[in-house]
């Protein structure tokens, strides 16, 4: 049956493919090897503006413009200095960041760029209020610039995190002369940075990007970058395989990947992959019975089957999880392993220990984004898995709901289980962690009334989770930090607030001719190593 079920859900998903791309426009003529390189994308940009941009894609435009105090060394997890000549010296009371910044720098205007102008960036990314705003907003208390070379924040209270948080894309030094510190106030269509493109043009259809000549860094190996935005996944499909356009990057359908994985080759095109820092999971609402049973949650983290999902809903598009955090973090310890996956005896042995039979089963609400195919293909296939193997001992009850209304409600308890993502905002464990688990205020008998895991629709609660995130932000040694972030993650098979599910995978598919394409752990492209043979 469950076989069968897939077939007919994937059949589905086909032939609308199939519909979409007999609607296509004509291709494009081929790239021209003219120096530079064209991406095409299915994501859509309605604001560059750093202050105000918090979209994957927008993030990746923003890390090609700008530079921030510290980047991710290329290839790696691990902090740099960019704009920054060294990493923070941190005061003893770990409130006070001393940062050393670069000099020689000028911004795409031909403004200099010292302490007085990242000093006026951050502050502007925090008082003009837009959507990334509470990143810094929550943390840092004041920013003042010392000299022409130093930079000092003090911090609300301690956060070892927080030069993670100064990596993020919209974190970058702008032109005081091109912006201006005003609640509200954003430039959605320019961009004037430091980073080593400027914007040439900015359109709905299509971003432009150029070299910039003076910049301070190594410079681009191409002559900048033309963005093309499609508008399915189909238009993105054509226009790769026919070769109007050199790179492929987010949106492309599960389908179209597998197609162009199998003809990927030295005559054709590459595929490069790695392990992306999204993850999607279950929310267990514990304050919704029977979910207030520990069995019961620990019942359905044991039936859960990744495998199955990774293999037949997303043909290796993903990879199993057993934690919040990803494989790509030190910090990661699979706790769910230890339920297996389809864990049919054990799954049994805590619902009959919780009460329930055949003749008395389980029922619990099971809900999904109908917006999102894939979210539906997967809520429909465990659902396939527990009535197989588990028959009228647990019944899965399916319901959906549009992404805009679902956050809306995630935090008024409307939900009992609830399947989402999560994209961080910082590549740090604690971004996996800290807008789970932390629960601002409380009891054990009441569970979280406000916090990250009310928000997050769980309503869980523990004092001893809530200390261990304070100290890990407090602790600057990395191998104490880590250990800490491996007690937090006992705690989370152990209690089972969520049930981490998969993570994904990125996908960048370039051309024959196209040389040194990456991708990062971040989800970022860097587009100044791409080049034309």
């Amino acid at each position: 049956m469950l076989r069968e079920l897939w077939r007919s859900l994937i059949l589905c998903v086909l032939c609308f493919s199939v519909v979409i791309g007999c609607t296509r426009s004509t291709p494009e003529p081929m790239a021209k090897n003219d120096g530079r390189i064209t991406i095409g994308t299915t994501a859509s940009i309605s604001t560059l503006d750093p202050a105000d941009a918090y979209s994957i894609f927008a993030g990746n435009l923003l890390y090609n413009l700008g530079d921030r105090l510290y980047r991710y060394k290329p290839g790696t997890s691990e902090l740099e200095p960019q704009l920054a000549t060294a990493l923070p010296k941190v005061s003893a009371d770990q409130l006070t960041y001393t940062i050393p910044l670069r000099r020689g720098i000028v911004f795409h205007d031909g403004e200099p760029f010292n302490a007085k102008a990242m000093e006026f960036s951050l502050r502007r990314f925090i008082q003009n209020g837009g959507s990334p705003a509470f990143l810094l907003a929550d943390a840092v208390d004041s920013i003042s610039a010392q000299g022409e070379d130093q930079l000092s924040i003090k911090l609300k209270k301690p956060f070892a995190g927080f030069p993670a948080l100064l990596a993020f894309s919209g974190a970058c030094a702008v032109s005081p002369k091109a912006y201006k510190i005003e609640k509200g106030s954003f430039n959605s269509e320019s961009f004037v940075g430091t980073g080593a493109y400027k914007l040439a043009k900015f359109g709905t259809d299509s971003i432009v990007l150029d070299a910039f000549e003076q910049y301070w860094g190594d410079k681009p190996a191409n002559r900048g970058v033309n963005v093309q935005f499609f508008s399915s996944p189909a238009n993105l499909f054509n226009a790769f395989r026919t070769g109007a356009i050199d790179v492929a990057y987010q949106g492309l359908a599960l389908e179209q990947i597998r197609n162009l994985r199998e003809n990927a080759g030295d005559n054709t095109w590459r595929m490069i992959e790695r392990s992306g820092s999204g993850i999607d999971y279950l929310t267990l609402n514990m304050k919704s019975p029977p979910l207030d049973q520990l069995e019961v949650r620990q019942a359905i983290a044991a039936i859960m089957d990744r495998p199955i999902l990774e293999s037949r809903i997303f043909q290796g598009q993903v990879e199993p999880l057993y934690s919040l955090i990803p494989s790509s973090l030190r910090e990661q310890k699979p706790v769910f392993k230890e339920y297996g996956d389809r864990n049919i005896e054990k799954a049994r042995n805590l619902l009959t220990r919780a009460g329930y039979s055949e003749s008395n089963p389980l029922k619990v609400e099971f809900w999904y984004r109908s917006n999102i195919s894939n979210d539906q293909l997967a809520a429909v296939t465990l659902k396939a898995v527990v009535q197989k193997y588990l028959g009228n001992l647990m019944q899965l009850q399916l319901n959906s709901v549009e992404s805009v209304t679902a956050y809306r409600n995630l935090d008024k308890g409307a939900y009992p289980i609830f399947l989402l993502d999560w994209t961080p905002d910082f590549l740090d464990a604690d971004n996996y962690i800290q807008p789970f688990m932390e629960c601002a205020k409380g009891s054990p008998n009441q569970g979280c009334e406000e916090g990250s895991s009310a928000l997050q629709g769980s309503y869980y609660y523990s004092d001893r989770v809530n200390q261990l995130i304070d100290q890990s932000r407090k602790e600057r040694n990395p191998e104490a930090r880590r250990q800490m972030f491996e007690q937090l993650q006992d705690a989370l098979a152990k209690d089972v607030p969520f049930i981490p599910l998969w993570q994904n995978k990125d996908v960048l598919f370039v051309q024959k001719n196209i040389q040194d394409a990456t991708l990062e752990v971040t989800q970022k492209v860097p587009f100044g190593t791409m080049k034309k043979a």
